[in-house]
């Protein structure tokens, strides 16, 4: 018997309808690279390797990853012990699906984690908290948008897949889940700029959500360079779509160049 560890936000999904409604949205098939991240007591790795003759597994909990290979042969199951935030997924190949119950204590860092790994990525399942899914997907000038929004819908195309309710899990955890898809854009969806000035430009914007673009900018662009962007200063944050902070990140990085 495992007693879920509260340290690791572990929450185990039992309920089988809402497992197979899971397995079937992913519909993985022979040949592929599946990796799972947080396979617990393999609720969903059963599963899924009732449909694959192999899978990952990343999992830093040394009893689970006893329990897993216990269960499942290496030739079957392939285990990575360690943390999923500081594991190289750029190691197991292209064309990645990556699936699991992510815990809901590091999902946001994780999700950020996952998105240097893109370019090697085919699709990302995961089940998280609701309101980390309601954040993703989240449209401009509503109270759910916001850093992780912008910087997710500039490299993915998300789809809210299916709700899951608190009952589903043993313990059961005190918020609703739901499950997402993450399909990474392709290189001509997507505007190219320095990644690294675009994520400071989001993160100074969201710095202090109640103030106008003219505070939180103000470090970063003049009046007349909000003028030039034809993008008004008395905004905020949350009012800006993804290629806004785009168009701020080129023309800053214009700026910087020599004359």
């Amino acid at each position: 018997m495992h007693t879920p560890r509260k340290r690791f936000g572990q929450n185990f999904l039992i309920d089988d309808g809402v497992i197979h409604a899971i397995v079937n949205t992913i519909h993985p098939q022979a040949g592929e690279t599946v990796v799972e991240i947080g396979p617990g007591l393999g609720a969903l790795t059963r599963p899924l390797l009732e449909r694959l003759p192999h899978l990952h597994a990343v999992e830093l909990d040394r009893d689970i990853v006893a329990r897993l290979h216990r269960t499942w042969p290496a030739e079957r199951l392939t285990i990575h012990e360690g943390d999923a935030l500081k594991f190289d997924f750029g190691a197991l190949g292209n064309d990645l699906r990556i699936v699991g119950n992510l815990p809901y204590n590091i999902s946001t860092p994780l999700l950020f984690h996952l998105m240097e790994f893109a370019a090697t990525i085919r699709d990302m399942t995961f089940m998280l908290q609701k309101e980390v899914v309601e954040r993703m997907v989240a449209e401009p000038s509503t109270n759910d948008y916001g850093r992780l929004s912008i910087m997710l819908q500039r490299r993915f195309h998300l789809e809210w897949l299916l709700d899951v309710p608190p009952t589903a899990f043993d313990p059961p955890p005190k918020v609703d889940s739901a499950v997402v898809r993450l399909i990474p854009k392709m290189p001509d969806e997507i505007v190219p700029l320095d990644e690294a000035l675009f994520a400071r430009v989001v993160a100074a914007a969201f710095s202090q959500r109640r103030k106008t673009l003219r505070n939180t900018l103000g470090s970063l662009l003049m009046p007349e360079d909000f003028s030039a962007l034809g993008i008004d200063a008395g905004k905020r944050a949350e009012n800006l779509a993804v290629a806004d902070y785009a168009a701020i990140t080129q023309y800053l990085s214009r700026q910087q160049r020599p004359a």
